[in-house]
């Protein structure tokens, strides 16, 4: 009987493919092995690093036969930080992985024949993030979660990041130290200063804010003081409270120590204003691509009535007011109905109308009123949409079902799901809205047969 693979040994590895993470894939024994740093098309010297049962995972130590998509990574994090997964190779490499994982999981979870035969890649694919959440550990240490882990490692830059958050990092870092101000840790729930906030806009304009641990932290003016010399383009400062022992990021209650307490922006040629916990998504030029095509794929003529699910603060239900008869935006976070009112209102937008409620009782209660949307228009977490939803949705009968997902796996599963009830995928559409990473946008067409 051959020996059985151990960890720590090292064996020549083909790679066929990629993996969801980003990771090549490769087999060994029968067995699949998820190789991080391989690249399909070239045989690699791979590490194993877990043994499991009926999988294995490794690193690539060194390519035996590289190939041409290779690349030295330009960041001296990657591999330690958890936020990259593709900088050892070319961005026209990445988007065809990406374009892959799109189809693969339409095909092998959604059960359709579906073809993904394009991504829409970012024209620029660095520095295009506008909202960045340092966490902040002892030290000071103020950058990212190593992999897999909540361990902080120290970043003074970052190359998806906007340069005016490495500068306001780099100043609340120094505030920190001058004045001895504590960082919180999660296991005893003691310590002050838990995240680094920074939003920013098209128009060069920044918003800082510190997440805490209490009330108040020592020092407030010299804070205001180090970050306004750090960057010209602060329009003002913001402390975030957060007295709960948990990993949740943004806090309860806000208070203004200097300036703006949000940013206005434009997206789709409509202005948005984005306080601290607004949701939008952190690359609007890519944003704008996909909130393109999804108006695409609803194929509205000015007359139909459109039921946005998970609407946010409303940026994809103002964008389809303008071609539609009605719109209906559902949200269940309360704070964001009220920003996507007051963004109706910003924008002379008349024919959309905001109400908070989960998307599932949303969907029931405009049934009962006897609401009959023609399209209905889905962006869900990632967890995607729950069997009440999809069922309700496919109850109403619309002529069009648009899912805007962020997670390949559970989009697939949901198309399945609503195939099932007679909605059958027509189109995909593949968007990168996070270059480097390995996340990526995708649009769905489900038609009634």
């Amino acid at each position: 009987m051959d020996k059985r693979p151990a960890e720590n040994e090292i064996y020549p590895l083909a790679i066929t493919g990629y993996a969801g993470d980003g990771a090549g894939v490769a087999r060994l024994d029968g067995m699949v092995v998820f190789v991080q740093g391989g690249i399909r098309g070239e045989v690699c010297e791979v590490k194993l690093t877990k043994v499991g049962r009926s999988a294995i995972w490794g690193r690539a130590v060194r390519p035996i036969s590289p190939s041409p998509a290779r690349q030295t990574p330009d960041c001296p994090l990657y591999g330690r930080c958890g936020g990259c997964a593709y900088r050892h190779m070319t961005y026209t490499e990445e988007l065809e992985a990406k374009r892959a994982k799109v189809e693969d999981a339409l095909r092998r979870i959604g059960g359709t024949e579906l073809a993904v035969p394009v991504i829409l890649g970012a024209p620029q694919p660095e520095r295009y993030r506008n909202k960045v959440q340092f966490p902040v550990s002892a030290g000071p240490r103020i950058g990212f979660y190593q992999a897999r882990s909540h361990r902080v490692i120290d970043a003074p830059d970052c190359l998806l990041q906007p340069l005016p958050a490495a500068r306001l990092r780099a100043a609340a870092a120094d505030w920190m130290r001058r004045y001895h101000i504590s960082a919180y840790d999660e296991r005893t729930g003691k310590g002050l200063v838990r995240h680094v906030y920074v939003r920013t806009n098209r128009a060069g304009q920044s918003l800082f804010c510190l997440l805490v641990n209490g009330q108040a932290v020592p020092h407030e003016a010299d804070l205001v003081c180090a970050l306004r010399a750090a960057e010209p383009g602060l329009a003002g400062v913001v402390l975030g409270i957060n007295e709960k022992k948990n990993n949740v990021i943004l806090g309860d209650a806000y208070r203004t120590l200097w300036g703006e307490d949000a940013l206005t922006d434009t997206l789709c040629g409509l202005e948005f204003r984005l306080s601290v916990p607004s949701f939008y998504q952190v690359n609007a030029d890519q944003a704008e691509v996909l909130y393109g095509r999804a108006l695409e794929l609803a194929g509205l003529t000015g007359r139909e009535t459109v039921l946005d699910l998970y609407c946010g603060i409303g940026t994809i239900s103002l964008c389809m007011a303008r071609r539609a008869g009605r719109v209906y935006g559902v949200e269940v976070i309360p704070q964001a109905v009220e920003d996507a009112r007051a963004n109706a209102a910003r924008n002379g937008v008349s024919n959309a109308e905001f109400f908070c409620a989960d998307a599932g009782q949303a969907a029931r209660r405009l049934a009962a009123e006897g609401v009959r949307p023609d399209v209905v228009c889905v962006d869900p977490p990632r967890k995607g949409l729950a069997p009440d939803v999809v069922e309700t949705v496919a109850g109403m009968a619309p002529r069009r079902v648009v899912y805007v997902s962020c997670d390949p796996g559970t989009l697939a599963r949901d198309v399945a799901r609503f195939a099932a009830l007679g909605y059958v995928a027509r189109e995909a559409v593949a968007v990168d809205l996070f270059p480097r990473t390995a996340h990526v946008e995708t649009v769905v067409l489900l038609s009634r047969t």
